[in-house]
C-alpha cells in the first residue's frame, strides 16, 4: 500500500516538474516484450521513463539501477525495489571495494539482466554505463549488444530523454521545475553479421537522431 502510494505522489510530483512528455515515433506504446535504452544524464532519468510509459507498460518494464548508487541507503534501496521493481547491476565487475575479500566466483554483471528479460519482462537501461555531462551520449558499451544476442525476439526501442538534466544535475539534490520529454523511435536490431561496435554506435546514432524531433 505504502509504495503505491510513493508511486502515485511520484508520478504527480514529475508531472508537476516537468510535464513527463511522452512522444512516439516509429512506434506505439505496446505490451511486447522491450529493451528501452536511451541516453543518461542524471538519476531523475530512471523515473522519468517511468512515468512517461503508459501504465500497463510501466506495470511489465524494470528500469536497471546502479546497486552501488541505488542500494547506498535504506530508504534508496526500498524506493528501486518497492516501487520500480529495479534490476540492479553491479558496476564495479566484480571487483570487490576496499577492504572486502574479492569474489569466490566472478561475476556476470548482466546476468540480473538476462534473468528479467528470461522471466518475460521489459528492461529500461543506459548503455553509456555512467551518467554523461556533455549533451551527445558517450560510447555505448557492450551490454547492449550482448543482451540483443541473447534475447533477438526482445524489441530495442532507442529512447531519448531531454533536458532532465537541467532539473537535476549532477550534484545537485534540489529539482528545478523544466518542461522535459521522452522521445520513443524507431525498433532497431543486430542484421546478420553485424559485429559489436558498428551496431553500438549505430543504436548511439538511433538515439541522438530523437534529439531534434
Amino acid at each position: 500500500m505504502l509504495a503505491k502510494l510513493i508511486a502515485f505522489f511520484l508520478l504527480g510530483l514529475v508531472r508537476l516538474l516537468t510535464g513527463a512528455q511522452a512522444r512516439w515515433y516509429g512506434c506505439p506504446p505496446k505490451a511486447e516484450q522491450r529493451i528501452y535504452f536511451a541516453n543518461h544524464q542524471s538519476h531523475a532519468d530512471l523515473v522519468m521513463i517511468w512515468a512517461a510509459l503508459p501504465q500497463e507498460l510501466r506495470s511489465i518494464t524494470r528500469p536497471v539501477a546502479a546497486k552501488d548508487y541505488w542500494t547506498k541507503t535504506r530508504f534508496r534501496h526500498w524506493i528501486t525495489t518497492a516501487v520500480f521493481n529495479a534490476v540492479y547491476v553491479d558496476r564495479s565487475g566484480g571487483k570487490p571495494a576496499a577492504g572486502e575479500a574479492p569474489p569466490a566466483e566472478a561475476v556476470d554483471p548482466l546476468q540480473p539482466l538476462e534473468e528479467a528479460l528470461e522471466r518475460g519482462d521489459s528492461i529500461i537501461i543506459f548503455p553509456e554505463g555512467t551518467r554523461g555531462a556533455g549533451d551527445d551520449p558517450q560510447a555505448f558499451k557492450s551490454g547492449l549488444y550482448t543482451l540483443a544476442q541473447r534475447f533477438p525476439h526482445v524489441v530495442l526501442v532507442p529512447t531519448w530523454i531531454q533536458n532532465i538534466q537541467r532539473v537535476m544535475p549532477k550534484g545537485e539534490v534540489v529539482p528545478v521545475p523544466i518542461l522535459c520529454s521522452v522521445t520513443f523511435g524507431a525498433p532497431v536490431q543486430v542484421e546478420a553479421g553485424e559485429e559489436r561496435r558498428p551496431f553500438l554506435d549505430r543504436a548511439r546514432l538511433a538515439v541522438m537522431a530523437l534529439r531534434d524531433i
